[in-house]
């Protein structure tokens, strides 16, 4: 098979260098595109002298962060499940159903709800608020992060970043009970404390991640956040169901507290720091990342927002994002006021997409990291290649379940391919930041994440906004009625 690679190839000594558009001077910088863009980057060391993966520094500390972004994700989305147990249903369920409203499920239950928890007398307005609020504080501390994370190390950074985040869960239920406006500032508190994290982790792979390792690795981390919520929104509905929604926010909290001790104790911010480092991985480390990191210690900020491919990145995390945000806090409320699953079923069937998510973000970057280092296929062409599978295959598959009515079984499906199809985009644009400036690759997410998290903040509002009587549009009734006529 003939790989895309470019006729313009560089020497051997130039293959391993932080060539970046960002931090090159020459005019040929100001044109935004990757450089060399057809080359395939290898490492000092080729794949066959990589360091042994098992027991390795390198693949423990992509284990742990594993487990905190499972830790992370399930502190975020506990709430999108909880919260339909916390709303009073008879205060804003209208009774609006059209004959195209979904048939309530009428399977036997064999234990009763338990009812204890306190309601709350909110609007569907006020839900899509507090579901928002959290995107509010986690928008200010992308960029700070990542500033902070290139300065300082990422490993105390992101490991407070997720303890303050339990640490404000377990306050949630005593939140409730002062109103609204309290809740909605300790979600954005949660926000501040969550949105340094990905920074966080990402200047961390800068100084951990050979290059031909990179999605292998951080497909291995990231992959936690779609694991902690296919968990998390199950368990959180058992929970809710055979408990009441207080214990929900107490279990993840005290959850997130002992990730927190393992984090500290067990990590540390790069090879040459590590105590338990062989110093074979660690050569094997540092010798790949030789001629990867910058030396100039001041963040080139004006070449930085220069970048057309900077920018390409904004405008693709911003997409997906839109999607991404959009089921993860609607998808329960969607369950159970359009297919009308109750609290266990709710819980369980929302987390079934996030499983398939997980599988294709740890296959997709076995598979990116192969092409690259066994086919030789470029790290351009495999970057555009799996960001436009995800992109383009979960719009199709979105759009198809807005068709399908109550057909149950093909709105999971068609939600589970959507969802699974993203899982793509983890070997795409989301780890081209550590393609085009390793050095910054922090501060780049950071720029990144910040417009990619308007989504989060607006997403849930508008989505509540455009389905004000939570069934299908008032259009097919409609031609259904002509139809009759």
């Amino acid at each position: 098979m003939k790989s895309p690679v470019s006729d313009l190839a560089p020497s051997d000594g130039e293959e391993g260098s932080d060539r970046t558009p960002l931090l090159q001077r020459a005019p040929r910088a100001e044109t935004g595109d990757l450089p060399n863009p057809g080359i395939k980057p290898v490492s000092a060391v080729s794949p066959e002298l990589a360091a042994p993966v098992c027991c390795s520094a390198r693949y423990n500390l992509a284990f742990l962060s594993f487990f905190g972004f499972f830790v992370l994700y399930s502190l975020r989305v506990n709430l999108s499940v909880a919260l339909v147990d916390m709303v009073d249903s008879n205060t804003t369920a209208k009774d609006n159903r059209t004959s195209y409203e979904c048939a309530e499920h009428s399977a036997p239950i064999k234990v009763l709800h338990n009812q204890t928890g306190k309601k709350y007398r909110w609007d569907a307005e006020t839900q899509g608020w507090i579901l928002g609020s959290f995107f509010y504080g986690y928008i200010i501390t992308q960029i700070p992060g990542g500033y902070v994370a290139s300065r300082s190390g990422g490993k105390l950074l992101l490991g407070f970043g997720i303890f303050a985040t339990a640490i404000f869960t377990l306050f949630t239920p005593l939140a409730a009970d002062f109103g609204v406006g309290a809740l909605v500032a300790l979600r954005a508190l949660e926000g501040l404390g969550e949105g340094v994290t990905y920074p966080a982790m990402h200047a961390m792979w800068s100084s951990w991640a050979p290059p031909l390792e990179r999605s292998k690795l951080l497909s291995i981390s990231y992959a936690g956040a779609q694991l902690g919520t296919v968990v998390s929104l199950p368990l959180s509905g058992v929970i809710c169901y055979y408990m009441n929604w207080t214990y929900v926010f107490y279990f993840f909290g005290i959850v997130g507290i002992i990730w927190f001790i393992l984090w500290i104790c067990l990590v540390s911010d790069t090879p040459e720091t590590h105590k338990t480092i062989t110093p074979y991985e660690k050569e094997y480390i540092l010798s790949s990342l030789k001629n990867q990191l910058s030396s100039q210690k001041s963040v080139p900020w004006i070449p930085m927002l220069k970048s057309l491919p900077l920018w390409a990145i904004v405008v693709a995390h911003f997409s997906y994002n839109w999607t991404f945000y959009t089921l993860l806090t609607l998808l329960p409320t969607y369950m159970k006021e359009v297919l009308r699953f109750n609290i266990q079923e709710n819980g369980f069937l929302s987390a079934v997409p996030y499983l398939g998510c997980w599988l294709c973000m740890i296959l997709s970057g076995q598979a990116a990291d192969n092409l690259r280092a066994r086919w030789n296929f470029s790290t351009l062409w495999v970057r555009r290649v799996f960001s436009v599978i995800g992109m383009i295959g979960p719009a199709i598959f979105l759009v198809a379940a807005g068709f399908i009515g109550c057909d149950y079984s093909l709105a999971v499906a068609f939600l589970t391919i959507s969802t699974t199809l993203g899982g793509f985009c983890s070997s795409g644009f989301s780890i081209n930041h550590l393609d085009i400036a390793p050095s910054y690759a922090g501060i780049l997410l950071g720029i990144t994440n910040t417009f990619a998290t308007i989504p989060g903040m607006i997403g849930p509002i508008i989505a509540r906004s455009l389905t004000p009587e939570k069934t299908f549009k008032k259009g097919e009734e409609q031609r259904s009625q002509g139809h009759r006529q």
